[in-house]
């Protein structure tokens, strides 16, 4: 089984360029082996609908570290093993937007696994947004926190494999550059 990092973002508003808060559950052997969350001062301004969705407003990430600070201390957990989220592709494009903004290089590409993707073939005819998956798997979710989130992608990628989806056949390629 291969290692998998499984994460997701908050963002502050609708340009989806910054985030103000990351998730991220490390998958190994089958089993969640850690967790990571924090806060992130985007340093931009928030939208109302953002706050409503995500609880998450501009006092309370005021004294948050920066996303450089952040990268710092997830880069590691980064470069091992295959990134996934549900719906990875908007998790990757916030990433990438803010590597690009903090001018921080990185690879130029990742390996990647997306559990709404992996969900359309192992679950056909269902909907897989994140909060009705959880309900047919019987996972606790607090939808649109980013450490709840990512721990709720984690147990459905696991179902997955538990369910016997063929790992290589969803690992896709995401271009940073």
């Amino acid at each position: 089984m291969y290692r998998y990092v499984v994460f997701d973002v908050e963002t502050p508003n609708r340009y989806n360029n910054r985030m103000s808060a990351i998730g991220i559950s490390v998958v190994e052997d089958g089993v969640i082996t850690k967790e990571w969350f924090s806060l992130v001062n985007p340093e931009v301004s928030f939208d109302a609908f953002n706050e409503r969705l995500t609880g998450i407003n501009e006092d309370m990430v005021a004294d948050a570290p920066t996303f450089p600070e952040v990268w710092e201390e997830i880069e590691p957990l980064f470069s091992n093993g295959i990134i996934c989220a549900h719906n990875a592709t908007f998790d990757l494009g916030v990433l990438k937007q803010c590597l690009k903004y903090y001018e921080i290089e990185w690879k130029p590409s990742v390996k990647y696994a997306c559990t709404v993707q992996i969900g359309r073939r192992v679950l056909p005819g269902m909907k897989h947004n994140l909060n009705v998956l959880c309900d047919y798997y019987g996972i606790e979710l607090d939808h649109h926190k980013a450490d709840s989130d990512s721990h709720a992608a984690a147990e459905i990628l696991l179902r997955y494999l538990e369910d016997g989806a063929d790992e290589k056949s969803f690992i896709r390629t995401y271009k940073f550059i």
